[in-house]
């Protein structure tokens, strides 16, 4: 786990602080989202994001650090089959801290801690620089025939997978397309 830190933990001593960091991590994986001080917050998050990636891992030894840990087995299994599926494409970043203000009591600064199960969107490339580069080749060609692009079966599988009818669709479209190309080459002779 990471590092304990030199000097006050949190409201004791380092087996306290284990204890209290693991049963927020089972809170939080129990209803994926909890209130804490923003204190709390901030050192539960890497805990909980270590123990999101050794639930992605999925084989046995990581299920039983993750129990060492947590010690609970429903929890423990709830992280390993409901949690790591939906962070599976996520390379980090699992847990968001939202800060909500003070507390009424004591004026303690609180947080909203939660898990991201929301499904990764791939960032946009940059259209700045690549947009002058493109025209410029661009307009330097003239259009002389339009050509239909044909996709390999390489390009096909790094696409997605499909089914029967789409493939033998897809054939039919490309092979109507390579006719086409060739009757419009003949009727230019």
């Amino acid at each position: 786990m990471p590092k304990p830190t030199k000097g006050a933990r949190l409201g004791g001593g380092p087996a306290h602080e284990r204890l209290m960091l693991a049963n927020l991590a089972a809170s939080l994986f129990t209803h994926k989202s909890i209130t804490t001080t923003e204190t709390k917050a901030k050192r539960l998050r890497p805990f909980a994001e270590r123990l999101v990636t050794f639930a992605k891992r999925g084989d046995l030894h990581a299920r039983r650090r993750v129990l060492a840990v947590i010690g609970d087995k429903s929890v423990v299994h709830e992280l390993f089959a409901e949690i790591a599926p939906l962070v599976a494409e996520r390379e980090g970043g699992y847990t968001r801290i939202t800060k909500v203000g003070n507390r009424k009591g004591d004026n303690a600064p609180m947080a909203v801690i939660e898990l991201v199960l929301e499904p990764v969107t791939p960032k946009a490339k940059s259209t700045k620089k690549a947009a002058p580069a493109a025209a410029a080749p661009a307009a330097a060609e003239e259009p002389a025939v339009e050509e239909t692009e044909v996709e390999t079966p390489a390009e096909d599988a790094a696409a997605g997978a499909e089914s029967p009818e789409e493939g033998a669709a897809a054939e039919a479209t490309a092979e109507d397309a390579v006719a086409s190309e060739d009757e419009k080459a003949d009727e230019a002779k």
